[in-house]
């Protein structure tokens, strides 16, 4: 049977290694998943793929785990980065679960003019990606970035990444915007509720690697203009085929 239960572990992995498990992770897994020792899991660290281990000890507040054989071998997702103006905590959680689950290597929150929310909390959402990958299965955790302000994001834009951002003001009348194939890094960026600024748009466009793309002829939630944008890279140029 296959252990069901997957736990990421901030340490390198390999066969024979006995890792320590923190306080909450200890509570996870004997408090509230009910392991015991000897009990079987699958565990990956976003490097070494994913791998078998059984529970060495277990305690209330601590443990450890023996890490036995690889069960599969690393699958680091194609070099997309989602940039995206945070929205209502809820929601900001969710797109950063879902860039998790669909294949975005790097998630960061960016401030434009009309972002409502000045603040995050990186470390609840980068603990948000690593759940994100425990359920879908994915052997690697994107990085959530602190939270920049556009305009210095676009002063050190790569010259070699791509960026696909997606515009509202191309809906409804605008036909034909479509999703360029060109190679190398990319990176999704989605506005605010209240859509890119005048002078965001204008810079935006101004750049020679950046893309304005319409998502349909309906403007879309952010939340959900992030996952349709993400489908529509992934089917496209990503690692869905």
């Amino acid at each position: 049977m296959v252990a069901k239960i997957r736990l990421y572990l901030d340490h390198p992995l390999g066969a024979g290694q006995t890792v320590l498990l923190t306080k909450e992770q200890a509570h996870y897994l004997f408090g509230v998943m009910r392991l015991g020792e000897g009990s079987a899991l699958r565990v990956f660290d976003g490097i070494n793929g994913e791998w078998l281990a059984h529970v060495a000890q277990a305690g209330k507040r601590a443990g450890s785990l023996l890490v036995e054989t690889q069960t599969r071998p690393q699958q680091t997702p194609p070099d997309l980065w989602l940039c995206f103006a945070p929205i209502k905590k809820a929601r900001t959680d969710f797109i950063v679960e879902k860039a998790a689950e669909m294949g975005a290597r790097r998630i960061m929150p960016v401030q434009t003019a009309f972002t409502n929310s000045e603040r995050i909390r990186q470390d609840r959402l980068q603990a948000h990606a690593v759940e994100a990958a425990e359920q879908c299965g994915g052997t690697y955790v994107p990085e959530v970035s602190a939270l920049s302000r556009l305009g210095a994001l676009l002063d050190s834009w790569p010259a070699e990444r791509q960026l696909m951002f997606c515009d509202e003001a191309l809906a409804p009348e605008s036909r034909g915007t479509s999703l360029p194939d060109l190679p190398g890094p990319w990176a999704i960026l989605i506005g605010p509720e209240g859509g890119f600024s005048d002078a965001e748009r204008a810079r935006l466009r101004d750049m020679p690697n950046a893309h304005a793309v319409r998502l349909g002829p309906r403007i879309l939630r952010a939340d959900t203009a992030a996952v349709a944008a993400l489908t529509l890279w992934q089917d496209r140029l990503g690692d869905w085929d």
